[in-house]
């Protein structure tokens, strides 16, 4: 009777091991910062660095409303949001942001990963030059405002569009 007690109390311990070890780690609570810790030294929510983008009462440029299906882009709104600059690649699979991740940010976006912009709620917008045309043919690019304000908080005017859970803010402005 003790052996069998004790058999059952063993696989009783092993499986509630076994089930701690294979149980999924936590994702970050929804609305939240990954690394926190990862501290901005340039600007704040309050009073951001810099602002990015012209803000417009239309939410597409003629170019870009030319250039859609029928003349009809898919819908957007004008916004402004106040975040932090951040490499859109190395936040999402890295966490890392702040003024530690800076010069490797840089290199990153000047490089051809997407900018980022993290709102202190943790919402996560795709930076992208808004003008179609000239954004096709390289007459506008987003890397240089990207990479002077990697890691900082800025305040950034666009257009908010968004599909399957993709938000991006399309920028006008952002010359080469």
């Amino acid at each position: 009777m003790k052996r069998k007690t004790l058999t059952v109390l063993f696989a009783i311990a092993a499986a509630v091991t076994l089930a701690a070890q294979d149980a999924p780690k936590k994702a970050p609570a929804k609305g939240s910062i990954l690394h926190p810790e990862m501290t901005v030294e340039s600007g704040s929510y309050d009073k951001p660095m810099a602002s990015l983008g012209a803000k417009s009462p239309e939410p597409w440029t003629t170019t870009t409303t030319a250039a859609g299906v029928d003349s009809k882009p898919q819908p957007g709104h004008p916004i402004t949001r106040v975040g932090e600059i951040v490499d859109f690649s190395c936040y999402i699979q890295l966490g890392k942001h702040g003024e530690k991740h800076r010069s490797c940010g840089q290199k990153c976006v000047q490089n051809g990963q997407p900018i980022g912009l993290l709102t202190q709620d943790g919402s996560l917008y795709m930076l992208m030059p808004e003008e179609h045309d000239p954004r096709r043919d390289g007459g506008v690019d987003a890397k240089a405002s990207g990479a002077a304000h990697m890691g900082h908080i800025v305040s950034v005017s666009g257009t908010e569009a968004s599909v399957g859970g993709y938000r991006a803010i399309y920028v006008q402005g952002l010359t080469k």
